[in-house]
């Protein structure tokens, strides 16, 4: 007997198919994934690349030499850019400014720091623009513990990067577009910790 979804690949009690809407945006999101975030239960790219017609998901740490990568890399058609915040990134609604192409975000999945390994190792990204959400958005991910207050789950992010970048969304036709996507991550979250022994939630993750 099958334990897991075929779809998702989580366990068919933790399924998030039903909560999943495909979604169609001229934004192409490229996950570069660190290979533990794989078989993570709680990994949310999962929800992205369901959700997407235009999603990527490459696993790995070094992508200095990834071919499809590279290849996709030297596409002049569209504009890529690494989700990164550092001291050089910038906002990411103001790099759309005399930019035409179609866009291209990159997003490293991984805890900080296995997502700043990646980013050292794979030099391939280092000419690339780097930007950065509004720092003061904060994340959702209640069942894991981050550095920071305003750190972001990859769905989470992705959700935040479409709606900056989505014509529909900036012309106010379709504000809700991507609502679906923070609705699987919300449901799945609900879930884990349904799941938790009485005062384990509490215990180890709410912080109020």
């Amino acid at each position: 007997m099958i334990r897991f979804c075929l779809q998702c690949l989580k366990t068919k009690k933790a399924c998030i198919c039903e909560w999943i809407k495909p979604i169609s945006t001229e934004v192409e999101l490229i996950i570069l994934q660190h290979p533990t975030e794989a078989k993570r239960p709680l990994g949310t790219a999962k929800i992205l690349s369901l959700s997407l017609t235009n999603c990527r998901t490459f696993i790995g740490e070094n992508f200095t030499e990834h071919t499809e990568l590279n290849q996709l890399l030297t596409d002049n058609n569209y504009q890529h850019q690494v989700l990164f915040l550092d001291g050089t990134s910038q906002a990411i609604s103001s790099s759309l400014n005399h930019i035409e192409k179609k866009q291209r975000v990159i997003l490293l999945d991984g805890t900080w720091k296995k997502a700043y390994k990646m980013w050292q190792l794979s030099t391939n990204l280092h000419t690339l623009p780097k930007v950065h959400l509004d720092t003061e958005l904060s994340g959702n991910y209640r069942v894991r513990k981050a550095p920071k207050d305003n750190a972001l789950s990859t769905a989470e992010a992705g959700y935040h990067v479409l709606s900056q970048l989505d014509a529909d969304v900036i012309n106010v036709i379709d504000t809700d577009k991507f609502g679906s996507i923070l609705t699987a991550f919300d449901n799945m979250i609900e879930f884990h910790i349904s799941q938790m022994p009485e005062g384990v939630y509490q215990k180890n993750y709410r912080s109020e």
